[in-house]
């Protein structure tokens, strides 16, 4: 059984979620403010967080930015609706994707999964088990390690998932809708920066080649791609 962290001050809200979310299987733990919140995640119990914007004491970004300093987390973030600031906001501080408000127990209970189902899948086989390297990047999936030049790197989930498609088809442009629906586990949906969000920071944490290019190109109309040297 996954356990979730709610945190959100909409008491109502937080109690029609939980007892969806607890009908469908999960363990729930409710905070109603950023401060409760973020001491629950640091207890290094739950599988995902899921963090609301607006509320009370400290606020959902000031949050999120106290979580991810100490904890790699999945966090899902509530955002308003047709608030493009926040979402980049979050994305940026290290969210791991959002949705948006308000929205059904149902839509929320589908993009924790689609978040779980990439933090926590196991292996299918020897080789996916196996060391991943492409240049001076390697990747454990298993483990969910990776390191650049054999330093470690501070990746988020969505991150370390959108790294592994990439490490995968190294050398050729993926598409954002393949990088969307492998590493999000969901279809790009219109006007979606998720992934335009999520690459701008890899590419700050990852490395360069050896003519001081970044690893990480964008390819005209066609995607991204991780350059094998």
């Amino acid at each position: 059984m996954s356990k979730v962290l709610l945190i959100d001050d909409d008491i109502e809200l937080v109690g029609m979620f939980q007892e969806y979310l607890e009908q469908e299987g999960f363990e729930v733990k409710t905070a109603h403010d950023g401060v409760a919140g973020t001491a629950e995640a640091f207890t290094g119990l739950y599988a995902i967080a899921i963090l609301d914007v607006m509320m009370p004491r400290m606020n959902g970004l000031e949050t999120l930015r106290r979580i991810r300093a100490r904890s790699q987390l999945p966090i899902l973030m509530l955002t308003g609706r047709g608030d493009d600031t926040d979402r980049i906001v979050g994305l940026e501080l290290g969210a791991d994707d959002y949705v948006a408000k308000p929205c059904t127990p149902r839509e929320l209970t589908a993009r924790i999964r689609a978040i779980l189902r990439r933090t926590q899948a196991a292996p299918l086989d020897a080789s996916a088990a196996a060391a991943l390297s492409v240049g001076q990047l390697t990747m454990w999936p298993e483990q969910r390690r990776a390191t650049w030049a054999g330093a470690p790197l501070e990746l988020t989930s969505t991150e370390f998932n959108l790294l592994e498609v990439l490490a995968r088809h190294a050398g050729r442009p993926v598409s954002k809708n393949t990088l969307s629906e492998q590493g999000l586990g969901r279809p790009m949906a219109r006007f979606d920066r998720n992934i335009d969000v999520h690459l701008s920071s890899l590419r700050h944490k990852l490395g360069t080649i050896a003519d001081g290019r970044s690893c990480l190109q964008t390819v005209y109309r066609l995607g991204y791609q991780l350059i094998k040297e």
